[in-house]
């Protein structure tokens, strides 16, 4: 089951120079994703830098790269933040904008119990008509989404997937033969894996700057091809490695790597800071080195 569509890409946020929102740039970066590979987008996420845009800002982003995609492409909003209220509005505000679904992440900062998170996504797959994915990434909420808990929010009709950044490779498993939840890698480099144990495919961080080689992977699979699957996984590493694993957020390095390419991406809103020299310049040695583009 692939409620999002297989390949999707965490989509970075696109500003001007000044800073501001640059939806002319969303929808050409957008356009080129769906273009080279991706079926899905994923907006307003971590890699969308959503703690620094403004709720009218997330729903400008949906309105445009719906309409640099059409329907060739699903989106799924990001709408999680640590109030329970809060998120409702976004998943409303998303849904009057265009979404196909909704990208939810546990409560962070307050760290609630599992009975309150349970609480917090059920009041909002209740508050719209959208399916919602569940975004389990405790290295950055503080909180994980226990399996037990995962167990019982499956029941809901319109909670249908986990974007899976647990690192617990093994409840992943075990949720996806007991449920009929749809699980997406979260972290590139379990990209693969989790699809050959029967995942629903990934949202890519990577993908912003190689859609069509994260795709490749999960072709080759498709097509029984598991060598060259495993090649291709192994050839990007490198790759996601530097964008994903080098200290600094992915945002920042797919950034970077984006601005050398000529690609819309412009500045960071603090506190995050551009990635230094050395730091791009490596990314765009890799970068070359697997795609063969200067």
């Amino acid at each position: 089951m692939t409620p999002f569509g297989r390949t999707l890409c965490a989509m970075i946020t696109p500003f001007t120079p000044a800073g501001a929102l640059d939806l002319e740039g969303a929808g050409r970066l957008a356009d080129r994703l769906v273009t080279r590979g991706c079926d899905g987008l994923v907006l307003s996420g971590t890699t969308g830098e959503s703690p620094t845009t403004t709720d009218a800002e997330k729903a400008a982003l949906i309105t445009a790269v719906r309409e640099a995609v059409g329907t060739r492409a699903t989106i799924v909003a990001g709408v999680g933040t640590p109030d329970t209220a809060h998120t409702v509005t976004l998943a409303r505000e998303a849904e009057r904008a265009g979404a196909d679904g909704l990208l939810v992440v546990a409560p962070y900062y307050s760290r609630p119990p599992q009975d309150a998170i349970e609480a917090h996504f059920l009041r909002v797959a209740d508050s719209t008509g959208l399916p919602l994915a569940l975004y389990d990434i405790p290295a950055r909420t503080g909180t994980r989404i226990e399996p037990g808990t995962l167990l019982r929010l499956a029941e809901h009709p319109r909670i249908v997937a986990v974007k899976d950044c647990s690192y617990d490779f093994l409840a992943a498993q075990k949720l996806m033969s007991r449920t009929d939840l749809a699980y997406y890698a979260g972290c590139d480099e379990h990209n693969l894996a989790l699809y050959a144990v029967g995942g629903a495919g990934c949202v890519s961080t990577v993908a912003n700057v190689v859609p069509e080689h994260v795709r490749a992977v999960l072709d080759a699979f498709d097509a029984g091809e598991t060598a060259r699957a495993a090649h291709l996984q192994q050839r990007m590493t490198p790759l996601i490695e530097a964008v994903m694993s080098n200290g600094l957020p992915g945002t920042v390095t797919a950034k970077a790597l984006l601005t050398t390419l000529g690609l819309p991406a412009g500045p960071l809103r603090p506190p995050l800071m551009p990635a230094d020299r050395a730091t791009t310049d490596g990314l765009r040695a890799l970068h070359e080195d697997l795609t063969g583009v200067g």
